[in-house]
């Protein structure tokens, strides 16, 4: 008995060792990856002041591209994720109240976070999609910040981020995809910004500036969303149920939350913003959809 007590004990030691190697490696290889910084240049861009200019940044921020989902119908901020064995984010309150980014945010500083997912000390945001505002049309981007920088400042101090042990075991096993900056190639060259205007290039700007590759998959033909407890998100190219709707039909799923058939929108899904966008916005959204390859469900 004494023997094999003794061989359990050592079992338990080597594996209590090999668990201690494992997050040492993982808590150095994420610690790397969190602490690299990225020497883009700064961009010049011009931000206005006139009230056209701010309205056409409220659209943006509101319609396409959905901020308020995960920084709060005043933009003061809102708890992500909360589960301190994987990690504590939160959307950061994005106005120059107590608190705010916008209290110390430089124009040079948003345009960073927006464009490259780059923090002021140019380390990697957290689960911000910046892959996608990465798309901003120069006016377009400096309309977003003038827009940012007008909001009433609300007072709310969000809890500091934390990144718990499994976390970090995920990220170092490149499971989890936290880190914005990671997904962007910083000094490639930029997609250009076509007209606005009712045609498949510019329903492909607004896809790609809003979140739909988030949920939908790169391919938009399906995938499952960041929120594991979401549904997976369908398939957006003519291979999928989109394939037989009319142009109405899309507009008016995305007023109403409804399907042409009354199946509801999942909540995850953010119809109240896209429903926001004009009709030219959604008609041109619509056109490049139908123009795109007919491809399988992605299961």
């Amino acid at each position: 008995m004494k023997t094999l007590l003794r061989r359990a004990g050592f079992v338990l030691a080597g594996l209590a060792l090999l668990l201690m190697a494992v997050f040492a490696f993982a808590y150095a290889a994420s610690a790397a990856r969190l602490n690299k910084t990225y020497d883009v240049p700064d961009e010049a861009i011009p931000i206005p002041t006139d009230a056209e200019s701010i309205a056409r940044g409220q659209h943006l921020v509101k319609a396409v591209g959905g901020c308020a989902g995960c920084h709060g119908a005043d933009l003061g901020g809102a708890e992500f994720i909360n589960i301190p064995a994987i990690a504590v984010i939160n959307a950061p309150n994005l106005t120059s109240g107590q608190g705010g980014l916008g209290r110390e945010f430089t124009a040079a500083d948003f345009v960073r976070a927006l464009r490259h997912g780059l923090n002021p000390q140019r380390t990697s945001m957290w689960i911000m999609p910046s892959e996608n505002f990465y798309s901003l049309s120069d006016s377009d981007l400096g309309a977003v910040i003038a827009y940012l920088q007008s909001l009433p400042p609300v007072d709310r101090q969000m809890p500091e981020r934390r990144l718990g042990p499994a976390g970090r075991v995920l990220l170092a096993a490149n499971v989890a995809e936290l880190l914005s900056a990671e997904k962007i190639d910083h000094f490639g060259p930029r997609p250009a910004a076509p007209a606005p205007g009712v045609t498949a290039d510019f329903g492909d700007y607004l896809v790609r500036v809003a979140v739909c590759r988030t949920c939908h998959g790169p391919e938009l033909a399906g995938a499952q969303p960041p929120d594991p407890s979401a549904p997976r998100a369908p398939n957006l190219t003519p291979g999928g149920e989109l394939g037989r709707w009319t142009e109405a039909d899309f507009i008016a799923t995305l007023r109403t939350g409804a399907t042409p058939g009354g199946h509801p929108l999942d909540e995850s899904m953010p119809w109240k913003a896209a429903g926001q966008m004009t009709d030219d916005e959604l008609q041109a959204i619509f056109i490049y959809l139908k123009s795109r390859p007919a491809l399988p469900t992605v299961k």
